[in-house]
C-alpha cells in the first residue's frame, strides 16, 4: 500500500483557517489526514496534493476554471469525480477560499445522511457476516 506524504504545510494553515468556526463541519481523520464531514459526507480536506473540496457539477466546472485548480486523484487513474485540488493562489486568499469551502459544505449539507458503519476491519463483523 502506497505510504502518503504529508500535506503541504501553506495547504494545511489554509484548510485551518479555512474550516475555524464552520458551523455544522464535523472534524475527522481519513487516511491520517484532517478533513471535515457534515451528515457523513466528506466537504473538506488535505491530502499530499493539498487541500481538495467537493462540489457540484455546475460550482466544480467554475472551480476547475481556475487557474492551478485540478480534479483531486488521490492515486494514479484513480479520480474523485466531485473532489478538486485547491489552486496556491486560493489558499493566498482567505476570504475566497473560506466562501469556496462554505459552498462545499452547503453541497454535502443538501446530499442524504451517509449511514455511520461499525469499526472498520473489525473481526467481529467480519465473522458475523460468515
Amino acid at each position: 500500500m502506497k505510504k502518503w506524504k504529508p500535506a503541504p504545510r501553506e495547504a494545511v494553515a489554509a484548510f485551518e483557517a479555512a474550516i475555524s468556526g464552520l458551523a455544522g463541519a464535523e472534524p475527522r481523520k481519513m487516511f491520517g489526514y484532517s478533513c471535515v464531514f457534515a451528515k457523513g459526507n466528506m466537504f473538506a480536506g488535505l491530502h499530499e496534493a493539498g487541500m481538495v473540496l467537493r462540489l457540484p457539477d455546475e460550482e466544480r466546472a467554475e472551480f476547475l476554471g481556475l487557474k492551478g485548480s485540478g480534479q483531486f486523484e488521490p492515486m494514479p487513474g484513480r479520480v474523485m469525480r466531485e473532489y478538486v485540488v485547491v489552486p496556491k493562489v486560493l489558499l493566498n486568499a482567505p476570504e475566497k477560499l473560506r466562501a469556496w469551502v462554505e459552498k462545499s459544505l452547503a453541497y454535502v449539507s443538501s446530499l442524504p445522511t451517509k449511514p455511520k458503519k461499525g469499526p472498520s476491519g473489525s473481526k467481529r463483523s467480519k465473522s458475523a457476516k460468515k
